[in-house]
Formats: C-alpha cells, sequence, structure tokens
C-alpha cells in the first residue's frame, strides 16, 4: 500500500509532466498575418478566436490581450467577437525603414488557462513617396576635348519606397549632346550614368542646361526632378586616380566623434590647376552617412553617433575632383564593430500579485527577455536566487515562466 508522501509525489510529477507538455505545446503556436501600410485605422485584421478554433466569447472568458514589444499601441482586440483592429494607421517606412519584408511580431496572452500565441503582422509596401534628388542641382565640369560614348555618373535620387515601387529608371530632357543609361547597383537600387553622344564646343555653346528624372515603378508612377548644369572647360586630359578602388575598414560602434576612419588618396598626372585634386562624399546623404572628409587630405572622419544595431554596414563613394572638372571615384566599405552597450531588457507579460499557500506548481510569471547586442554581447542567461521556492523555466524565443 502506497504511502501519503508516495502518492503526493506521483501527482506533483504527474502535474509536472503536464505543464512541461502544455508549454511545448504554446511555443508550437504561431499564426501569421499580412495586409499593406496605411490602412486605416479600425481596419479588421483578422479574427482570433476563428482562426484559433476558439468559441465565441472564449477569449473574453480567458482574459485574452496583445502584447507587443514597445510602449506603442498599434493593434486592438475585441474579445467579444474575436476581431482583431488596427489601432491606427501603419507607416511601414516609419516602423521598418528599409528593412523587407516589414514584419510586426506580437503575442496574444491567454489565462485561465495560461497560454501564448506568437504572432507576426507584414506590412506590405504601397508607393507612397516620390523620388526626391537631395539636391536641386548637380554641376558638371566637362571638357571641350571629351571623346563622345564617355560616361558621366550622376548622383542617384531617394524614395523611401521599396521593390518595384522605388525608382526603377532615369530620363533626360531631350537634347542633341547626351543620353541616360539606368545601371543597377549591388545593393538593388537603380543609378543614372550620362552618356556623351556628341563632342562638345565651348566656344559654340559654353554651357547646358538638362533636367534629369527619376521615375519609380507604381502603378500610377511617381517622378522627381533635378537640374544637371554642365559648363564646358578648355583641355584637361588626366582624371584623378585613386591609389585604390575599395577601401574596406572596420570602426567600433563607440568611437568618439571626429574619429579618423581612413585616408583615401588619388593623383592626377597633370600639372598647376589641372592636377590639384579635392576630395567629397559622392553621395552628400545627410541621414544615412555619419562621416565627413577633408577636401584636401582625403581623411574621412566620424560626425553624427554609430550604432551597430542600426546600421552595420557602410558603402561610402568618395570622389576625387582636380581643377579641369575630370574626376574618379572609389568605394569605403566601413563596417561597424559590435560593442556590449545594450544591457538585457525584461518585459513581465504576466504577473500574479499573491499566491495561496500550498499551490506548487503554480505559473506566478510569464516574462521575456531580449538584448540587440549581436553574437556573445546579445547572449542571456536568466536565472533566480539560489534558495526561493520558485522555479525559472525557459518556454520559446527566450520566454520564460516562474
Amino acid at each position: 500500500m502506497e504511502t501519503a508522501p508516495a502518492k503526493t509525489l506521483q501527482k506533483r510529477q504527474v502535474l509536472f509532466l503536464a505543464i512541461l507538455f502544455f508549454l511545448w505545446e504554446i511555443g508550437s503556436e504561431e499564426i501569421r498575418y499580412s495586409m499593406p501600410e496605411e490602412t486605416e485605422s479600425g481596419s479588421f485584421v483578422a479574427n482570433l478566436a476563428k482562426d484559433l478554433g476558439l468559441r465565441v466569447g472564449e477569449l473574453a472568458t480567458r482574459d485574452a490581450r496583445i502584447h507587443y514589444k514597445g510602449n506603442k499601441q498599434l493593434l486592438q482586440l475585441d474579445v467579444t467577437t474575436g476581431n482583431l483592429l488596427l489601432y491606427e494607421k501603419l507607416d511601414r517606412e516609419v516602423l521598418c525603414r528599409a528593412t523587407d519584408p516589414c514584419i510586426l511580431h506580437f503575442q496574444l496572452l491567454l489565462e485561465n488557462p495560461v497560454q501564448i500565441i506568437q504572432a507576426d503582422l507584414q506590412l506590405t509596401d504601397i508607393n507612397d513617396h516620390s523620388p526626391e534628388f537631395l539636391e536641386r542641382e548637380m554641376l558638371l565640369k566637362i571638357p571641350e576635348s571629351v571623346q563622345t560614348g564617355t560616361v558621366f555618373p550622376l548622383k542617384i535620387a531617394q524614395d523611401f519606397d521599396i521593390g518595384s515601387n522605388t525608382v526603377q529608371n532615369y530620363t533626360i530632357s531631350p537634347n542633341s549632346h547626351f543620353h541616360v543609361v539606368t545601371h543597377h547597383r549591388g545593393d538593388g537600387r537603380k543609378y543614372p550614368e550620362l552618356v556623351l553622344d556628341k563632342a562638345l564646343d565651348r566656344e559654340k555653346q559654353p554651357e547646358l542646361s538638362l533636367t534629369l528624372t527619376a521615375l519609380d515603378g507604381g502603378a500610377l508612377p511617381r517622378s522627381g526632378t533635378t537640374t544637371v548644369r554642365i559648363e564646358v572647360v578648355d583641355i584637361n586630359d588626366n582624371a584623378p586616380e585613386f591609389l585604390q578602388s575599395v577601401y574596406e575598414v572596420q570602426i567600433p560602434e563607440n568611437s568618439p566623434l571626429n574619429s579618423l576612419v581612413v585616408a583615401v588618396s588619388a593623383r592626377d598626372l597633370d600639372a598647376g590647376t589641372y592636377g590639384k585634386v579635392a576630395y567629397a562624399l559622392f553621395q552628400r546623404d545627410e541621414v544615412t552617412q555619419p562621416f565627413v572628409i577633408d577636401e584636401i587630405t582625403g581623411e574621412i572622419s566620424l560626425k553624427r553617433a554609430l550604432d551597430f544595431e542600426a546600421t552595420r554596414f557602410y558603402n561610402v563613394e568618395i570622389v576625387a575632383t582636380d581643377g579641369g572638372g575630370l574626376s574618379g571615384k572609389c568605394t569605403v566599405a566601413i563596417e561597424v564593430v559590435d560593442v556590449n552597450d545594450n544591457a538585457p531588457e525584461l518585459t513581465v507579460s504576466r504577473l500574479i500579485s499573491s499566491i495561496p499557500e500550498n499551490s506548487p506548481q503554480t505559473v506566478v510569471a510569464v516574462f521575456s527577455v531580449s538584448d540587440p547586442d549581436s553574437g556573445d554581447n546579445g547572449k542571456m542567461v536568466s536565472s533566480i536566487h539560489n534558495g526561493l521556492p520558485f522555479l525559472l523555466k525557459p518556454t520559446f524565443k527566450n520566454f520564460y515562466t516562474l
């Protein structure tokens, strides 16, 4: 005949196995939804009760609610109908910037009994931004001796949309000297190049003014324009050449402002003004490039602070221009090195403030931990003090129960 302590131990073991099975079950559930950005607030996203196979009103009786990282409310749940609604308009570019796909993670938390369901909402892009050039005018100084077929790089237009809704093509206003060719960059963006079709003659036409247009690929295409002003100058038969076509450097994300990143160098075989080289950042993007260059020395320094978690790589294009207007380009590939500058964050999803005595295996808290650092800096270990009458258990994706 079994003793009372033996029966109690057996019941606890059975309950422990049941809880483990339950936690495995909640970790395996995941639902995904998709909708276009800028959808009106209050719009229907999905019926969670139907998708989860729950009865009408069961979400209310189980005290269901939505949890997501951050303080801003994005969605709202009608527990009576089970409908998941949009709390406000969602702007994909604000929430995800250039990240594609743009996925918002949230959880459906159910009590009585406790259940956690992972859910994702993907925001698809709409064509709500027009291409825009950072400068209203580009200046090209082209010697009259340049041969037909010569190619001149032009600055790109920015478009915060992605995919086919971003810039797809460039055109130039009709003229007898130039046409524009659109090329693909390694990162998927398009860039324009100006090609000389007919020789220039400074004595006949010392200056040209052309309109460069960037077109996106939306169903109703949007466009942006800038002026390309061309000054025809006298002969200068050597262009600056960089000692390296690509410079590769690494810089810690906690580097102080004005830190030297790298020094580039170009030479020009011409003498005098035509051989004097000035350096500049080719694409003056004040938002995404926190660097400046000394136009005389070619030293690139850090100006607006780095953040490894926001941007890990920069491709900075440098142009060296001599006194006659000829130029050469190089690329500086900058890798931001992670430092352990973020502490782990703990988000409590459920907390019981009081516990009846003699209530073993009661879930008193559900929480998640996160750390935006990478590698070893982002690895986390969760623990509680020894001697406490609690047990910490991992569930899934950095979720724990206490």
